[in-house]
């Protein structure tokens, strides 16, 4: 069974990351550059939140915020449900369900270690797949 750590380890290292006192403006701008929906909020090297596309959005149209002052900080969000190194995907899959979210904290004890999305583990789940179709083609020994 395959678990949170194989994920990361093929998405390692996680570069998108923002300090939470840059502004909106700044971390729109290294989004569109690195071709990212999210940033990894990080304070000193601590994980404090995830500033995404849609909790920018959402701010921006519903609670009428102003993107020349507003900071990191102010649109990141906060909670995040949390995996283990040892969780399995479809617990994972499982607590995204659960908290209706695309994104999960990813620790190993109290050491942050990533984001895992949505995304990652639909990737992984496809790739397994496509490996799993290929050793099945190899069984027949006529070519099409």
């Amino acid at each position: 069974m395959e678990r949170v750590a194989d994920v990361l380890r093929a998405k390692y290292p996680q570069f998108n990351t923002i300090g939470p006192n840059r502004s909106i403006h700044d971390a729109l701008h290294q989004m569109h550059c690195e071709n990212v929906d999210h940033l990894i909020v990080l304070d000193d090297e601590r994980f404090v939140g995830l500033l995404t596309e849609h909790g920018i959005t959402e701010k921006i149209i519903y609670r009428s915020r102003d993107l020349d002052t507003a900071t990191v900080k102010e649109f990141m969000t906060t909670y995040l449900p949390v995996a283990t190194f040892n969780d399995s995907l479809e617990q994972c899959m499982q607590l995204m369900e659960r908290h209706n979210t695309r994104f999960i904290a990813v620790y190993d004890r109290f050491d942050f270690m990533g984001v895992v999305s949505s995304h990652d583990l639909m990737k992984q789940a496809l790739n397994k797949r496509k490996a799993t179709f290929e050793e099945q083609e190899e069984q027949y020994p006529w070519d099409y």
